[in-house]
């Protein structure tokens, strides 16, 4: 029984909704009849024992097994439903009205045996809309206005059996466990710094067990261990002063209920936290953090280091409910891959490869995963899929806009023992074959990220491998830029002169950069350029100003053959030559300048520059093959013609 009871999922679609038995079957429920209109959400209870779904008008409670319905409340307009930790109360929350109707948002508790209407509040926000139980349904609780509120569910009658006010409070959580705590967070403000605290349920009023104050927390998640004993803080902030995120800075604090304890958990990697859960035996935690390719490490109550799973492209941890197997896996813009490890050895076990996943959770009994394609995340090859721990397929169920799937839950003293081994995996489902003979073929893709023709040789540089495949670890660039700094870069000079991109100085305050020889590029082979050709500072030639359309200078009064007066009083000296007209020069009658260098350059230093040209091309393409890339045959046949050019400029008179 604890078997067929760990089993069992349900599901819902736009279309269909349905409880689907386990292994070795995967049968249909017997007995449950879908809903005629699309059902708007479903949930079990805490321990297996229920079932309800809302319908447009209508909320039916059902026994999980046999799917026998108990209770039909008419409670129209219902999109959220939750039960109490024992099945013993339902709560519902209704969206509120539209301004033409003035209909508040209304949460109500009913009797899940009797059907009738306990307590009713008004509720506008659905973040936080339920209310919070201990363990035994004794007390619960709820924030409102930045004041807790304490009930107690055998007296709803009498109200509020006790309250708290904390100034500033945005967040709560109760603790579960025998001795329960509340954590109270409230956010960073004005300066102040974010602050949690943490009181006794049954001492509210008193003083906190434990308060921890920090900043760079704009909101918080508080995840308790399943003993209650110790809570994790993860902090997150709503944008980061480094740019280096697009969803703000991200911390992570442990605190422990009985104030004896509180730390913030160093991280080694930069990075954002993509998530954490406790192990079931509430002494250990598992992190996964960092920049991907992710960091993931076990931690233990102390926040001292157990293990390290090295970095792959992660963002998702997962203990099976014996805590015997770890689930770390990359979903969202990640490959889908689901890496299994044993806990107890350490080892890995095997990689499932779920593509598209959206949702994944371990079956009470620990042995099977529960992948779902839902929708809107993706609207295509929505589904759900059962792996078995060792990495086998055992059931496939293709649904149209599939919204919500998950397993029936199981009390962990019900489902069956784990084993000291991983056990088995039974026989698949025959929709395993089906599916694979109906599944369209797929066109393997090739492996590893995208790179250009040019870029495509057998050895791949670090800068393009990933950190887990022997690349360079990521370095901050302090820019907020994620791409990684290039080893080139298009400037004409080489690595270390005057001229080059990395040690260049700004020739005005435009912030243009040129190189050392004033900006004039340097030509190999050309003989050296004389003063006398070089405008001199100031003058017209030398200024690189951009040309009017066909707008000539007017001569400005004072200004005389080729001088011009300045603002001080001097005249400057423009370059001119004398023109030959009739065979005879007369100074003065025209002012162009020369080409620089024209009259220098012979046939023979013509042709010692062009071969310098060829070597230097060479010298370029022997870098790209010491580097790994793959060259054409015209680059090829270019190298081996080095000795011949050498040999040539060896004949003109120059050692290259």
């Amino acid at each position: 029984m604890a078997s067929q009871l760990s089993q069992q999922y349900a599901f819902r679609a736009q279309k269909s909704m349905g409880l689907v038995g386990g292994t070795p079957t995967y049968t249909p429920i017997e007995g449950f009849a879908a809903p005629d209109v699309p059902a708007r959400t479903y949930h079990y209870s805490p321990d297996g024992r229920l079932f309800a779904y809302a319908l447009p008008t209508v909320v039916r409670i059902f026994l999980a097994e046999g799917a026998q319905l108990l209770q039909e409340l008419s409670v129209p307009s219902i999109i959220e439903l939750k039960f109490s930790p024992r099945g013993t109360y339902l709560s519902t929350w209704e969206r509120p009205g539209t301004p033409r109707v003035c209909r508040p948002g209304i949460f109500r508790v009913f009797s899940a045996s009797t059907g009738e209407e306990l307590i009713s509040f008004t509720q506008k926000s659905q973040e936080n809309w339920d209310l919070q139980y201990t363990m035994s349904e004794s007390h619960a609780i709820r924030l409102v206005a930045q004041e807790i509120q304490v009930y107690r569910p055998a007296e709803w009658g009498k109200g509020i059996a006790d309250k708290l006010r904390v100034e500033g409070a945005s967040m709560i959580s109760l603790s579960p466990g025998l001795n329960p705590s509340v954590a109270v967070f409230v956010a960073e403000k004005k300066g102040a710094p974010a602050v949690v605290k943490i009181y006794g349920l049954s001492t509210l009023s008193g003083a906190p067990t434990c308060s921890k104050t920090f900043y760079k927390a704009d909101r918080a998640q508080i995840k308790w261990n399943d003993l209650g004993t110790q809570a994790l803080v993860l902090t997150q902030t709503e944008v980061d002063n480094s740019n280096m995120s697009y969803y703000g800075e991200t911390g992570m604090y442990l605190l422990s209920a009985a104030g004896n304890f509180d730390c913030r958990v160093t991280l080694d990697k930069e990075g954002p936290i993509h998530d954490v859960s406790w192990s079931p035996n509430s002494k250990e935690f598992g992190v996964v953090y960092g920049y991907m390719p992710a960091k993931t490490t076990l931690f233990d109550q102390r926040v001292r280091t157990l293990h390290d799973f090295g970095s792959s492209p992660h963002n998702f941890i997962s203990f099976n409910p014996q805590g015997r197997l770890v689930a770390l896996a990359g979903f969202g813009n990640l490959a889908g891959k689901i890496d299994i490890f044993d806990r107890r050895t350490l080892t890995k076990i095997c990689t499932i490869d779920a593509p598209n996943t959206s949702y994944c959770e371990w079956s009470p009994c620990g042995r099977f995963l529960l992948t779902a394609t839902l929708s809107p995340r993706l609207r295509v090859d929505n589904g759900m899929k059962v792996w078995h721990c060792t990495g086998g397929l055992m059931h496939v169920q293709l649904v149209e806009e599939l919204y919500q799937a998950s397993w029936r839950p199981t009390p962990l003293d019900q489902a069956p023992p784990f084993g000291a081994t991983v056990p088995a995996a039974p026989q698949p489902s025959i929709s395993v074959l089906t599916a694979a003979l109906t599944a369209k073929p797929v066109t393997p893709k090739p492996a590893g990220a995208y790179r250009p023709p040019g870029a495509r040789g057998l050895a791949t540089p670090a800068i393009f491998k990933r950190e887990d495949e022997g690349g360079a670890p990521r370095m901050p660039t302090g820019s907020g830029s994620a791409t990684p700094p290039r080893g080139y870069n298009r400037s004409p000079n080489p690595p270390g002169s005057m001229g080059h991109a990395n040690g260049a100085t700004p020739s005005n305050g435009n912030g243009h950069y040129q190189n050392g020889s004033g900006g004039r590029r340097h030509v190999p082979g050309a003989a050296p350029k004389t003063p006398s050709s070089a405008p001199a500072p100031g003058a017209e030639g030398g200024d690189k100003k951009p040309k009017k359309k066909g707008k000539k200078r007017e001569k400005v009064p004072g200004e005389a053959g080729s001088g011009a007066v300045t603002p001080t009083g001097e005249a400057s000296v423009r370059p001119s030559i004398d023109v030959s007209v009739a065979g005879t020069q007369t100074p003065g009658q025209g002012s162009v300048p020369p080409t620089p260098g024209a009259e220098s350059l012979d046939p023979v230093a013509k042709k010692v520059r062009n071969l310098n040209k060829k070597l230097k091309a060479i010298d370029e393409l022997k870098e790209k093959a010491n580097r790994g890339e793959r060259l054409e045959a015209t680059q090829l046949k270019k190298m081996e013609g080095e000795a011949e050019i050498r040999k040539e400029l060896s004949s003109l008179g120059i050692t290259a």
